[in-house]
């Protein structure tokens, strides 16, 4: 395989054949990835399958558009999760749920601080890196805001991966919750006005999104429109696993097909680092967690769960299949990303800029 990638076989192939190759590699990668019950396996399948296309000699790359639906898709998705529950939980403990999201964006912060200032990755990369929230949101957010998306999509999914582990085996051997995702209906029975309507939604974001000039458009303005839409019961978002599907492997692939045999020795180079980063992260999120046991009497899996700097999706996937209080975890999650999504970039640009101020003479 090695020496395949070296000779770069694909530059000799034509380009639908390195269309097909990427969509079954892409499947292969899917459903071994499923399998294990992975989060993101979607996502990951496909920028797995990117990855060894472009190493591999491949010119394909994913247009313009089709990326922008999939960032549409997956602004529409994080609205459709905001739901009044969760928005009357979080008033009913804004204090505690203030302090504790600014103290893990803080920590987040912190270490990227340590990553750019010791040259492990470049400007902001480390910072958007290691910000919690969902994986592929920050992955749309950081190409946005000049960030190298290859290197935070590394380090976004490693760190999504060490924290699914970590949450699922506190789940099942600490407190004795068994944790077993749901299987996924892929062609459930659709109400189509509903989807028709969610996809005009999509045409007329992504024609806002490139109007407005808003860095990250593409995904903040179905996020921030959707759910107000959909709360004032103005629009009915209508999201099949299909259609989510799709939007994952488009993204996926988008990611995946550009790291270049330079990204990825880097980023094995720098590996060590990255995971010592993600396992201090969690440590001090188990800290906080510990904290809410203690001062607030939640029980340890909630607060576990709820703090942890993992994905929303796979937080969410635990908790649903566990007993916890699941509008108390969603809350915290979803309240931590908005806030994350809103002042992310303002916090990237000033660790930055602290780093190069410290590194001037």
């Amino acid at each position: 395989m090695i020496a395949w990638l070296k000779e770069e076989h694909l530059s000799r192939v034509p380009r639908p054949a390195q269309w097909l190759s990427l969509l079954l590699l892409s499947v292969v990668f899917m459903v071994l990835l499923e399998w294990f019950r992975l989060p993101a396996a979607l996502l990951l399948g496909a920028m797995f399958a990117g990855i060894l296309i472009e190493t591999g000699g491949g010119e394909i790359r994913v247009p313009a558009l089709p990326f922008q639906f999939s960032q549409a898709v997956i602004g529409c998705l994080v609205a459709s999760r905001i739901t009044p529950q969760i928005l009357k939980t979080f008033e009913g403990h804004w204090p505690l749920f203030l302090g504790v999201m600014l103290a893990v964006i803080v920590a987040s912060c912190g270490l990227g601080w340590l990553l750019h200032k010791f040259r492990v990755f470049p400007d902001t990369t480390p910072i958007w890196g290691l910000l919690p929230g969902a994986a592929s949101t920050m992955m749309i957010m950081a190409d946005s805001f000049g960030a190298d998306g290859r290197l935070v999509a590394f380090m976004q999914y490693l760190r999504v991966v060490c924290v699914a582990l970590a949450g699922s085996v506190i789940a099942r051997f600490w407190c004795h919750a068994s944790v077993i995702s749901a299987p996924v209906i892929w062609f459930p029975e659709i109400q189509w006005p509903a989807l028709a309507e969610t996809l005009l939604f999509i045409g007329l974001c992504i024609y806002l999104g490139k109007k407005s000039g808003i860095p990250a458009g593409g995904i903040l303005v179905p996020l921030v429109l959707g759910t107000i839409l959909k709360d004032t019961g103005s629009l009915n978002l209508e999201l099949p696993p299909w259609l989510l599907a799709v939007s994952y492997a488009l993204l996926g692939w988008s990611i995946g097909l550009r790291f270049t045999r330079k990204i990825l020795v880097h980023a094995a180079r720098a590996l060590p680092q990255i995971t010592l980063s993600v396992l201090l992260l969690m440590a001090f999120c188990g800290g906080l967690a510990a904290v809410l046991v203690e001062v607030a009497g939640i029980d340890p899996l909630t607060a576990y769960l709820a703090t942890s700097p993992g994905g929303v999706d796979s937080a969410a996937i635990i908790a649903a299949s566990s007993k916890v209080d699941l509008p108390f975890v969603m809350s915290m999650q979803t309240a931590r990303l908005l806030m994350v999504l809103f002042i992310g970039p303002v916090l990237s640009r000033r660790v930055a800029g602290a780093v190069t101020k410290v590194a001037t003479p």
